[in-house]
């Protein structure tokens, strides 16, 4: 018979009722901004789930699309029960949670145990909180995979670095890094100091203790990894309790990361940066139509080139979608004069007017630079289609046409996707020649 580490938090930091558990962590994954498939490592918050539940969906939401990518995941954190000298695994053969049980990964945990430092010791995980919490999640967004946690106690951060160098994998492996940043500090003060952290941690800079971080010995092991693994941490949400549920005098900080090869880094933006790249769209148009809009602080827009498109909607329907599928400008620049595009110059529609524009809704897509696709015929072209990740762009003699992957939302079948892909490049929905040429990129996906 299997043991099993039962769930100790259920009923205190998330709900223990399943349909309840599952339905808030639904809630806030649609809230949760989009980001690209990629990230070797996730920094993400342990807290209860309603005080940093939204930030931690912000890299857990994403995975969705990753599902059948990632069969394993290594989870570390901070001790904050019991104190013991070293890094501590499980001897259990599982972990449950009321979402279901959880295999733990008995092939990782035995070379876990050859590095200095690694114990079996059950005790530090029978009542930790630290690990626990992101076991739903995981259980959301990947379905299916096993399971390797760790605690970490009283380790420095070499023999930390050595043993994430030892379990790094391949593709198929996720890596979590478990903190949380401040605590009990006023809402401002917490703001000023989580942000100076958070600066540090993208930096790799480890000059940082348990009273910014309480997650610092594992954070410190991991940025001593990332440097020999040449890979680095994108803050992409970083909020507190006093903007979740509850006072501002008294705050906890929490923050998630995406962490990777700097060159896969270039479409994640952080929320803020998502919601400056809005404002500066509506700003755009606003500005064009003479209506008075406060203008976005562009200095939080990073200086890189981005490839993007510009939706706007008027009460659920296509109002105009302009965009471009290389980057060859300024994101900044990109972004308002695809804005404007959509507005007044798609051929499809009449120029936007100011009575429509108050009821228009944007979006935007920042899209990777995309890479052809080799296939033998349609079958093994359709294959190797990603529903729901994969945009298009099909190429046949002088025919052109693309398709953003937000199209999977009304063309959920590849067959229906691909079509219509040929319908709007100007082919007939049966065409097919072995000179066509078919190009994936993805995008990540801002809406207001």
């Amino acid at each position: 018979m299997e043991s099993i580490r039962q769930a100790a938090v259920a009923g205190t930091f998330y709900p223990s009722d399943p349909k309840e558990l599952k339905e808030m962590i639904e809630s806030f994954y649609e809230e949760a901004i989009d980001q690209p498939t990629i990230g070797k490592v996730l920094i993400a918050p342990h807290a209860g789930l309603v005080y940093s539940g939204p930030i931690a969906a912000s890299c857990y939401a994403p995975l969705k699309k990753r599902a059948s990518e990632i069969n394993k995941v290594i989870l570390i954190g901070p001790s904050h029960y019991v104190g013991f000298l070293g890094m501590a695994v499980p001897s259990v053969d599982q972990f449950e949670t009321p979402l279901g049980k959880i295999r733990i990964d008995k092939e990782s945990r035995e070379k876990a145990l050859t590095c200095d430092e690694v114990i079996t010791y059950d005790q530090a995980h029978m009542q930790e909180h630290s690990l626990e919490v992101h076991l739903p999640f995981l259980q959301e967004s990947l379905g299916d995979f096993t399971l390797l946690p760790v605690v970490i106690g009283d380790s420095s951060p070499e023999t930390v670095s050595k043993l994430l160098l030892k379990l790094w994998g391949d593709s198929d492996t996720l890596i979590i890094i478990s903190t949380d940043l401040s605590h009990f500090m006023t809402y401002d003060n917490a703001s000023k100091t989580d942000a100076e952290t958070c600066k540090k941690i993208e930096k790799l800079d480890s000059n940082f203790n348990h009273l910014d971080a309480c997650g610092s010995r594992p954070l410190h092991g991991f940025i001593q990894a990332a440097k020999a693994k040449n890979i680095f941490p994108k803050l992409i949400d970083l909020r507190n309790s006093g903007d979740t549920s509850g006072s501002k005098d008294r705050v906890v900080g929490y923050a998630s990361f995406i962490c990777d090869e700097a060159k896969k880094l270039n479409t994640v933006l952080s929320r803020s940066q998502q919601q400056t790249l809005i404002k500066l769209a509506r700003y755009s148009i606003a500005s064009k139509l003479g209506i008075e809009e406060e203008k976005p602080d562009l200095s939080l827009l990073p200086n890189s080139k981005i490839a993007t498109f510009v939706t706007l909607k008027m009460n659920g329907e296509l109002r105009g979608c302009i965009g471009t599928l290389s980057a060859y400008r300024q994101l900044q620049v990109d972004v308002a004069e695809n804005a404007l595009a959509a507005a007044f110059k798609d051929p499809r529609f009449m120029p936007l007017t100011a009575y429509e524009f108050l009821k228009t809704n944007i979006s935007i897509s920042l899209l990777t630079e995309p890479e052809e696709i080799n296939f033998t015929s349609e079958e093994d072209l359709l294959s190797k289609i990603r529903p729901g990740v994969d945009g298009l762009i099909l190429s046949a003699g002088n025919n052109r046409g693309t398709f953003l992957p937000s199209v999977w939302e009304d063309l959920p079948e590849k067959e229906l996707f691909w079509v219509h892909l040929k319908r709007k490049a100007g082919l007939s929905m049966d065409y097919w020649s072995p000179s066509i040429k078919v190009e994936r990129y993805t995008s990540v996906y801002i809406s207001e």
